[in-house]
């Protein structure tokens, strides 16, 4: 018997919970080392142009002067917030890198001692030659292994909480920048416009497509599986969006909050062409996160869609623009 591999199937909570961190602790440590790159930049960017305006401004007087003094001082001072903000964001997310890679750590020496106790218990069973023996350690380190979930599972909700503080955070930053001028909002909007053109447009062409055989779930965007959400996420794809493809609505909102590009049922009156809206009372799970569609047009407070999986098929469905009935929606 190998009893090394029957108790690794007894930790499968455990190696669940240690590969989630993982992957949270590679995307973390990734953002960290983008937010230092680009803080890097942009003090050198306010070094050089300080330098080169100082220069300039040394031996140059008259009326142009003080207008070109103005717009400098507005651009440094735009550089200095940018960066001062790229620092601090860099901050915010090697802190919270350092708390996820201490969770993995410890989710996964749980990992190491579980499996080294249940295999020490089932070779203790095998040794002793009989079932009545075998079945008895076969049960003990069955229950073992609820102790070091419970653990495992504590350490994971303390790093979704400091994930969620990051996450807090950071959009502060983003909104404090967005307040001070420092991103151009009309790039922005224009930018957000045309994609949310190119994802209507692409949802249109999909109105009347159906599953196939009807009731089977089976359809063309995703899994065979409840499939308004990957109808969703695969018109943002279309358009350029850098989504995966995601069966769960509530994933969707999960990565507009990580991206800043999420809003709540309070902030319904941003919703624009192209968004999703996402039906239910949170994210949190199925019975929470119940359904999601496209935003094709907003007039007054009513919203028309295009939704997969509405009645088996693509179909444009009109609702009031109503907490009731959302509980947020996402920017593409």
């Amino acid at each position: 018997m190998d009893t090394a591999a029957l108790a690794r199937s007894f930790a499968r909570d455990l190696v669940a919970h240690r590969n989630k961190l993982a992957g949270k602790a590679e995307d973390a440590v990734r953002a960290e080392y983008a937010l230092h790159q680009v803080a890097r930049a942009l003090d050198a960017q306010h070094d050089a142009y300080h330098r080169e305006s100082a220069t300039v401004l040394e031996h140059w007087h008259g009326r142009g002067a003080d207008g070109f003094r103005h717009n400098s001082a507005k651009l440094t001072k735009e550089l200095r917030i940018t960066g001062a903000a790229g620092a601090a964001a860099e901050k915010v997310v090697a802190h919270v890198a350092s708390t996820v890679d201490s969770g993995h750590t410890a989710v996964q020496r749980l990992v190491d001692e579980y499996t080294a106790q249940a295999k020490q218990v089932l070779d203790a069973g095998v040794a002793a030659g009989t079932q009545a023996a075998l079945m008895r350690a076969v049960g003990h380190a069955a229950d073992l292994a609820p102790r070091y979930t419970r653990q495992s599972a504590s350490t994971l909700r303390h790093v979704d909480a400091e994930l969620k503080a990051a996450a807090e955070k950071l959009h502060k930053l983003r909104k404090e920048l967005t307040h001070d001028g420092v991103v151009d909002k009309t790039a922005r909007a224009k930018a957000v416009s045309g994609r949310g053109k190119e994802i209507v447009h692409a949802a249109r062409k999909e109105l009347g497509t159906r599953e196939n055989p009807p009731g089977s779930n089976r359809n063309p965007y995703g899994p065979t599986a409840a499939w308004c959400s990957s109808f969703a996420t695969a018109m943002w794809r279309k358009a350029g969006v850098k989504i995966p493809i995601l069966p769960f609505s509530g994933d969707v909102y999960h990565w507009g909050e990580r991206n800043g590009h999420a809003y709540g049922k309070h902030s319904l009156h941003e919703a624009k062409p192209g968004d999703v809206l996402i039906f239910g009372t949170g994210p949190q799970n199925t019975s929470t996160s119940t359904h999601i569609g496209i935003v094709e047009k907003v007039e007054g407070n009513q919203v028309t869609m295009i939704e997969g999986n509405s009645g088996d098929a693509v179909r444009r469905n009109t609702h009031p623009l109503s907490a009731s009935t959302f509980y947020g929606g996402v920017h593409p």
